[in-house]
This record gives structure tokens, C-alpha cells and sequence, in this order.
């Protein structure tokens, strides 16, 4: 018996240094995000938005016009970025859990010359979960601006977890807004103020963007943005907020929650313009935590026009595998492990290849006008539950 412990004990002694040392090399391999699938290809420009009460950093995906192969693309994250990035989440996370930044490959173009294919393109603003950077949902960004739409999404200093603005300000989230180190009642009542904060941002960003159609200075989206076409998306508790600010501001003519649970008066009131719910798979999780959340989703679903909802479940999705991070910048030992113990049932590329796919159709059909039948039951994604 003690011989088979002496075994046991040198194999994990010199098993952990193997594990350690080839996740240590598989942080260095490069990661491309997939690629779009609209006909449009995709450019990206950054700004800084301030006024007396706000400042954000914005980040824009738009339909551009294609140019040599040879045009460079957009940094994943910028330099700036990725050291702030990689110094807040240590080393063990940055260099054995998760793929080197600077080598994850996108698909958006800097700073290119925004598409002549149409005079102007409708508008989305899409936000990010919790305090999220709100490039970590890049994949879905891309694709959707690939289907015509210019997408918005911004990061709020102390709510972010960490933002890095042009002056070299580096500013974390403040201690208050982690939601993570509180509980019970203290953490509803703080997540409720995180949703009414983030939602006074987009309606900050949609007046800094009704500006931008006015008067850019560069001349790159003066006249170009679709303002009385404007949706809204977010995941988790990016996904309630634009619930809540979609319920608030009339601007909005369709909106999707992916995966957040609601928050706020929208719960009591409902919302009439077209909404979609996208959930990932629930069914693994205590139903004592899951009643709650469905019963509100239905509170809001039961009461909405017939022919302006739409509620999915994607079986065997994962709530943290929407975005890039949990998707595609995870080393694939640690995703192999997930998989062994449960964690991860559908792999990630394919969960955000569905997910972006009823994005851009659900926005096509109440911001483009599409026909309703696309968002009908479709053969080639049979992980998607309709929910009616």
C-alpha cells in the first residue's frame, strides 16, 4: 500500500510540471477568431466619449470596404490594454489558463473606409457581461457589422474591470461594483443600480452617436448611421440592462437578452417592441435558483405581442461561453477538462456560431424587414429549443 502511494505521490509530482509546461506552451499559439459570415468586411475605430457626467471608451465595428489583403486589422486588445489586462489578472491566468492576447488574430480592419454598398446602415449597441470588457464579445461584434449594422459597445471607468483611455488613465472597477464579493440581498440591490447605470451609458452613447451622424469631424459616419433603426443586445447582466433600457427609451425598435436575468420595472411592465430572449441550457442547474429568472422572462414573454417575441434555449450551451474569453481564448486543455467534469457540454465555437446567427437574423427581420419565417425552427442548428 505505501508503494502504491510512493507512485501516486511521484506521478503528480512530476505530472504538474508537464500540465504546467504545456499549458505554458499553448498560451503562445496563435488564435484566430471565426470568421464573419455577411457579406460585408468589417472595420474598427475607438473613441473616447466625455461630458460632464460621463465618460466612456467606445469601441466600433462597422461594414467597410474592402481593401488589400495586405490592410492591416485591428489589435485584438491594444498594447495599452493588454498590459492592464494581463496585470490585473496575474500570472497564473495570463500565461497557463488563457491565450496570449497579442496573438489572437480578428478580422476588423483599422480604421477603414466605411462601406459605399449602402447610404446609411441601422445601428446596435451591445454590452458586455458584468464588468466584462466589452471587446471580449469581438466574434459576435464582427459578425453581426459583416451583416450591415454598425455595432457599438463601450466600457465605463470603475464598472469595467479595467479601461485604459488615450491619456494613459488606467482605471479598475471599484470594489462596490463586484458583485462577486456580495451576497443576498446586498448583491441584488447593487446589480439593480449596476443595470440603471450601464443603461443611462447607452443612452449616453446613442446621443454621442446622433451626434457622430451630425457633425464627425473625420467624415467617417456623418450621415452614415441609421438612427431611427437602433437595437440593443447584451449578455448576463449586459443582456438586463439592454432588457431595461429597451423598456426605458423608445428610441430602441428591437432588442435581445442573452442569458441575463431581468432586472428592474421592466419585470412589472413589460416591453411591446420586438424581443428576444436567447438562454443557454438551464436544465443541469437547482431549480430553486432557475424559478426565479424563468418566472420573470415568462412575466415579460406571456405579455408581449405574438408576432414581436421569440424566446430560445441553445441545449447544452453554457452561460460563460458566449464570449470570446470563455469560447475560443481558453487553452484547450483547460477546455478538455471542462468538458470531463461537465462544465462545458457544446463546444464554444459552435455556441457562438448560433448565437450569432440569431442575432443578425433576429435584428434582419425587425430592423431590415426581413421575412419572419427566418426565425423559424431551422434543420442546421437542431441544439435550438423554441420556447412558446
Amino acid at each position: 500500500m505505501r508503494k502504491i502511494i510512493r507512485v501516486l505521490v511521484l506521478l503528480a509530482v512530476f505530472s504538474i510540471p508537464v500540465l504546467l509546461g504545456l499549458l505554458w506552451l499553448d498560451h503562445f499559439r496563435e488564435t484566430k477568431l471565426p470568421q464573419p459570415t455577411g457579406p460585408f468586411a468589417v472595420g474598427r475605430v475607438t473613441c473616447d466619449w466625455i461630458d460632464a457626467t460621463h465618460e466612456l471608451f467606445a469601441w466600433i465595428w462597422y461594414p467597410a470596404t474592402p481593401t488589400q489583403p495586405s490592410q492591416a486589422t485591428s489589435d485584438y486588445l491594444p498594447p495599452s490594454w493588454r498590459s492592464a489586462v494581463e496585470h490585473q489578472r496575474g500570472t497564473l491566468l495570463t500565461q497557463f489558463l488563457t491565450r496570449d492576447l497579442s496573438r489572437v488574430r480578428t478580422h476588423s480592419m483599422r480604421d477603414a473606409k466605411i462601406s459605399d454598398q449602402q447610404p446609411s446602415y441601422p445601428v446596435v449597441v451591445m454590452r458586455a457581461g458584468l464588468s466584462g470588457l466589452v471587446t471580449g464579445y469581438t466574434s459576435l461584434a464582427e459578425d453581426l457589422a459583416s451583416h450591415g449594422y454598425v455595432v457599438v459597445g463601450f466600457d465605463a471607468p470603475y464598472r469595467t474591470s479595467v479601461v485604459v483611455f488615450p491619456d494613459g488613465r488606467v482605471i479598475e472597477r471599484a470594489p462596490q461594483n463586484n458583485l462577486d464579493a456580495l451576497g443576498g440581498p446586498e448583491q441584488e440591490q447593487r446589480a439593480f443600480e449596476l443595470v440603471h447605470a450601464w443603461s443611462a451609458d447607452i443612452g449616453f452613447a446613442l446621443d454621442q452617436l446622433e451626434q457622430l451622424n451630425t457633425s464627425d469631424p473625420s467624415g467617417k459616419f456623418r450621415g452614415r448611421l441609421d438612427m431611427q433603426r437602433v437595437g440593443v443586445f447584451g449578455h448576463s447582466l449586459g443582456g438586463a440592462t439592454a432588457l431595461q433600457f429597451f423598456h426605458d427609451d423608445s428610441r430602441c425598435k428591437a432588442g435581445i437578452d442573452v442569458d441575463g436575468a431581468p432586472l428592474g420595472s421592466v419585470i412589472t411592465e413589460g416591453v411591446t417592441q420586438p424581443f428576444m430572449f436567447l438562454l443557454s441550457d438551464h436544465s443541469w442547474e437547482p431549480e430553486r435558483e432557475t424559478r426565479p429568472v424563468m418566472a420573470n422572462i415568462r412575466s415579460i414573454y406571456d405579455r408581449q405581442p405574438g408576432d414581436r417575441r421569440l424566446e430560445i434555449v441553445i441545449r447544452g450551451a453554457n452561460h460563460y461561453m458566449f464570449s470570446d474569453d470563455g469560447a475560443m481564448l481558453k487553452s484547450p486543455l483547460v477546455m478538455r477538462v471542462m468538458r470531463v467534469l461537465g462544465i462545458v457540454r457544446l463546444d464554444g465555437r459552435r455556441q457562438v456560431a448560433i448565437t450569432a446567427h440569431y442575432i443578425s437574423t433576429f435584428f434582419n427581420v425587425y430592423l431590415k424587414g426581413a421575412p419572419a419565417s427566418e426565425l423559424q425552427s431551422q434543420p442546421e442548428y437542431p441544439e435550438v429549443e423554441y420556447i412558446r
